[in-house]
């Protein structure tokens, strides 16, 4: 059976202290709070990482990882980490393929393809991201960049390596744009992954996926988006830095 899955993204945001005051809350009310029926991850930056691992050995439910990895495993690349590296910290998850390392870095489905045998390699969960711009969605080619983001990145893997994978659908169009996904055409979206892993993988595969929304969940949609047949979770950005409204979130599995 897939998981429920809500997952933190704190971006490029907090330094030290801060991320540590604020994961010792989320830690605190997921205690109290979480009843185990879904599983929460936090993405920090780098520098957080170790220790937010030793904060959260006490619980349970609450899970610790980057924001992207190298594709290489050591070496002479100044500013990267590997992922020996984020592996090494006690994180078991990483990101990758985020709309904004793609934008702003120039990530490629090709090159992703290789952070994603690198983290496969060294047990950490990628949560990969996909999904389409406005002049994408626009233009009627969301399908067919859904389709390309898929077969180019991750379809190389065999069914069970990609059976470690939880995706993210990240409607880039509806984030900061001041246009809204709603929870119909999220969820139009979330089938049609899941039909494409169906054909590529056959329907256990692609019933045991995890599918997070990655289109600006907060505690006023999450439980509109989360009822949805085929939407696992959330990853989710600003609101994860504030630990109420995050734990908002993650309750909506709470019924």
């Amino acid at each position: 059976m897939r998981k429920n899955i809500v997952a933190g993204n704190w971006k490029m945001n907090l330094d030290y202290e801060q991320g540590l005051s604020l994961f010792s809350e989320i830690v605190n009310m997921a205690k109290d709070e979480v009843r185990g029926g879904q599983e929460v991850v936090v993405c920090s930056p780098f520098i957080h990482l170790a220790s937010l691992a030793k904060l959260g050995a006490s619980a349970p439910h609450v899970s610790i990882g980057a924001q992207n990895i190298s594709q290489e495993p050591s070496g002479a690349f100044t500013g990267e980490i590997s992922a020996t590296q984020v592996k090494s910290t006690g994180a078991n998850y990483v990101i990758l393929g985020h709309s904004e390392r793609r934008a702003y870095f120039g990530e490629t489905d090709e090159l992703l393809a290789k952070k994603v045998d690198a983290a496969l390699a060294h047990d950490l969960v990628p949560i990969f991201c996909i999904g389409e711009t406005k002049e994408e969605r626009e233009s009627g080619a969301f399908y067919d960049v859904i389709k390309r983001q898929l077969s180019k990145a991750l379809f190389h893997l065999d069914a069970a390596a990609f059976g470690k994978i939880v995706l993210a659908y990240e409607p880039v169009w509806a984030i900061g744009t001041g246009l809204t996904a709603t929870p119909e055409q999220a969820q139009e979206l979330h089938a049609f992954i899941r039909q494409t892993l169906a054909e590529q993988y056959g329907q256990d595969v692609a019933d045991n996926c995890s599918i997070l929304y990655g289109g600006s969940a907060n505690p006023s949609n999450a439980q509109s988006l989360f009822s949805q047949p085929d939407i696992d979770g959330g990853l989710i950005g600003g609101a994860s830095l504030k630990s109420r409204d995050f734990l908002q979130i993650i309750n909506v599995f709470n019924g």
